[in-house]
């Protein structure tokens, strides 16, 4: 029996594209590599609770998260926390959570204190990030705030999350970030956060109990191996196992490189595929490596501290325990250590104990009083494919979501922009993705290709 879609990966653009095409009255077959749904919002036991492998909050702004939660009646468990931001930088932690704490960072002269303050401010109020795509990050943030405020700040924290890409990182991508954080600060600069009580497991448990109701039919442990077409559409798709899910319609909701990988095999077969292949290869990604430490007492009172160290193993330190309270986790205080890095870097090809043991010096040097002896329990989680790179021009390189091989939609992480990557944007885009197929599914039996302007998630 057809399907009339078959949607790969099952992370939060995946489930809500779905759900959109459930809610509309179509069959939808979702697949997913993983045990699990949820993608790089997955979840692990600790203690009693469950806990995302790689760390989640979310924004006062983040209206498609909150819409799905009032969706699914959970609303009331999306609770707002103040949180604490620091840098580490020249083996000392800074605070930086209010406008008082820009005054006191030290690294700076006071007139690049100011410099700082104002280039947050200058930043907010560009409203159209497309005056920006021509420019680097480093080429806006230097004429904001001079070169000296972009060494101690910006270079830093760019040559951390990027490594070699740094340099050719796009203005729009660093415009999002501080557009957003400083939508999500106080009055008196303190910044507001939000998350679940419980979690993403327990949207995650809601999402999938939704689905179901509609029949939508979920199977974990599924590799997709390939798209597969007859010349002029696609028929459906081939796992891992050989069997063939045929489908009118599928989303891949996966990276630009895998979802390469399964139209490898239709490029002598389909006019569309072989330039398909060229523009999602153009796209660049980073892996992530996430340490996980479970510990008995806490590491300092920051939730989020940035790492302006090169010397430092990872980008930033999130005390996931200075938002959601320790009790929730039978007591144990959360810290998770995140570095973006290539798939072939030497810290992503340890082993889980070696990463740890790597990582210990460095935490004692951060925080001097620390000793092995705090850590009950550590975890390292993977993601080979976490951030694209956002370069200047970035919308020329950005697939549509219908492409030109009829049946075949994409919608990722890599074509949220000009936002960056999120689960509220995969909410968003997913729903979107799912509309765009159930309007093309009311207007069989041909597909008319729609520019790219129209179907952009």
């Amino acid at each position: 029996m057809h399907t009339d879609v078959i949607v790969v990966g099952a992370g939060f653009t995946g489930l809500s594209a779905a759900l959109e095409l459930a809610e509309l009255g179509h069959s939808v077959r979702l697949l997913e590599r993983d045990p699990d749904i949820g993608g790089l919002a997955g979840t692990f036991t600790v203690g009693e609770r469950r806990l995302e492998r790689f760390y989640h909050h979310w924004f006062a702004s983040d209206e498609e998260m909150l819409r799905l939660c009032a969706r699914l009646g959970i609303s009331e468990l999306m609770e707002p926390h103040l949180t604490r931001t620091g840098m580490y930088y020249a083996n000392s932690v800074y605070r930086l959570s209010k406008p008082l704490d820009l005054l006191r960072f030290a690294p700076l002269p006071l007139v690049d204190r100011l410099r700082l303050g104002l280039l947050t401010v200058r930043a907010q109020r560009v409203r159209d990030w497309r005056l920006l795509e021509h420019r680097t990050a480093e080429e806006w943030l230097v004429s904001l705030g001079g070169r000296r405020v972009y060494d101690v700040v910006w270079r830093p924290l760019l040559e951390g999350k990027f490594g070699d890409h740094a340099a050719e990182v796009g203005a729009t991508w660093m415009w999002t970030k501080l557009h957003l954080r400083g939508g999500s600060r106080t009055r008196s600069g303190s910044e507001t956060l939000y998350y679940l009580r419980g979690g993403s497991d327990v949207l995650l448990t809601a999402l999938r109990k939704r689905l179901a109701d509609h029949g939508v039919d979920i199977r974990t442990d599924t590799a997709v191996q390939a798209v597969v077409t007859d010349g002029r559409r696609v028929t459906g798709v081939r796992t891992g196992d050989g069997e063939f899910h045929p489908a009118r319609r599928v989303l891949l909701t996966v990276a630009p490189e895998p979802a390469a990988e399964m139209l490898e095999e239709q490029s002598d077969t389909h006019p569309c595929v072989p330039p398909l292949l060229r523009q999602l290869r153009r796209i660049r990604y980073l892996a992530n490596i996430c340490l996980v430490l479970e510990n008995n007492r806490p590491l300092s009172d920051t939730y989020w501290l940035n790492v302006n160290d090169p010397s430092f193993p990872y980008v930033g330190v999130i005390e996931h325990t200075n938002m959601d309270e320790p009790a929730r986790y039978g007591g144990r205080h959360i810290v998770y250590l995140s570095k973006y890095l290539p798939a072939d870097a030497e810290l992503y090809r340890m082993d889980d104990e070696q990463v740890f043991e790597h990582s210990l010096p460095y935490l004692r040097r951060m925080f001097p009083g620390f000793d092995r002896s705090w850590v009950d329990a550590h975890h390292v989680w993977r993601a080979d494919h976490a951030q694209p790179v956002i370069t200047p021009g970035y919308t020329r390189l950005m697939p549509p979501v219908q492409s030109r091989v009829t049946g075949l939609y994409l919608a990722g992480m890599a074509q949220v922009f000009p936002e960056d990557r999120g689960t509220n944007y995969a909410v968003r885009d997913g729903r979107r993705a799912g509309r765009l197929i159930a309007d093309r599914l009311r207007t069989e039996p041909g597909d008319r290709h729609t520019s790219p302007e129209d179907t952009h998630a």
